[in-house]
């Protein structure tokens, strides 16, 4: 509770000092924007911090959203599949590349890092492949199949920004599926097991934790969200190129799980905090670009991100041992 305190007192303190350098910011366009991005990128980051939780590293999730980003539109458009049959082979493949993943880890004891290192490339490299790395995209008459990533179900009057905000459905996604992750973590006996497998993976395995299964299914969830992911950005965006759909997604991923509280040996999560750590990154991005600042600095933001989380992580890890 008081980490989460304290990530939403720093977006708090993020959002209004980019408010106060720049009116435009704490505008409806700006807001409705960046809540559509924290959705993707919280998505995202809600899947890698389940692998996270178990102790293990997912570097793939980019390129998988990035393969599901391509695959839709070249089943439906350049194969003519009916959008009922390739939006279901599309996600149950980015699951399956989960579950390969996990399988790899648990089965043959490779290290998540290589195995995941090497998804990242094969993803990314059969996306390319398959569409010959030429930009595609949707068809006119695929505009109902676009809504579930465009769509703006209402819309909220926010004091002082002169016009309601529309609440974009790609935040919505976010709160339905960080709500069932919360339940799951919390209130059932699978989310206990990946707990304990993160804290001690020889304990949990002493009593009784089925921790191989719940390794893979880690990895399956994480890479399914990516595929989601990458589905709703290729139906947002409507024009994919192959070589840079969700490219270096995985850095937000983790860098968000990290900020949000996640512990990069295992065992500790919190999907309120994830959810907080994915904003603070987009406003993040949103002031860079909105203040004038040079966006070469993007990564390099990131990049402190994830050293700050790792630093605080030590420093409260050598606490908690005095």
């Amino acid at each position: 509770m008081i980490k989460n305190l304290g990530i939403l007192a720093l977006l708090v303190a993020v959002c209004a000092l980019t408010a106060w350098q720049e009116p435009r910011f704490w505008s409806a366009y700006n807001v409705g924007n960046t809540l559509s991005w924290t959705g993707l990128h919280g998505l995202l980051a809600l899947g890698t911090a389940v692998v996270i939780l178990t102790g293990g590293i997912d570097l793939s999730v980019g390129s998988v959203a990035g393969l599901a980003g391509v695959m839709l539109p070249w089943l439906v458009v350049r194969l003519g599949w009916p959008v009922a049959l390739a939006l279901p082979t599309v996600l149950v493949g980015s699951v399956a590349i989960g579950l390969l993943h996990g399988v790899l880890i648990t089965r043959l004891r490779l290290q998540p890092f290589l195995v995941t290192l090497c998804g990242l490339l094969v993803c990314r490299g059969l996306a390319r492949y398959v569409t010959g790395d030429a930009t595609i995209g949707f068809r006119e008459e695929d505009a109902p199949l676009r809504s579930i990533a465009t769509a703006t179900p209402f819309s909220v009057d926010v004091p002082g920004l002169g016009a309601p905000v529309a609440v974009p459905i790609a935040f919505l996604w976010l709160v339905a599926f960080a709500l069932l992750l919360a339940v799951f973590l919390h209130r059932t006996v699978g989310g206990r097991s990946l707990f304990a497998l993160g804290k001690n993976e020889a304990a949990a395995r002493m009593s009784g934790v089925a921790t191989s299964t719940w390794t893979v299914i880690a990895y399956a969830i994480s890479a399914g969200l990516a595929g989601f992911v990458g589905v709703l950005l290729a139906l947002d965006v409507n024009s994919v190129q192959p070589s840079t759909h969700a490219q270096w997604y995985e850095l937000y991923a983790i860098a968000a799980a990290v900020l949000g509280g996640c512990s990069l040996r295992g065992g500790e999560l919190t999907v309120v905090g994830v959810v907080l750590g994915a904003a603070i990154l987009r406003v993040l991005y949103n002031a860079i670009n909105i203040l004038g600042i040079p966006t070469q600095l993007e990564f390099a933001v990131v990049g402190a991100v994830i050293l700050v989380g790792a630093m605080v992580d030590e420093g409260l890890r050598r606490l908690s041992a005095r």
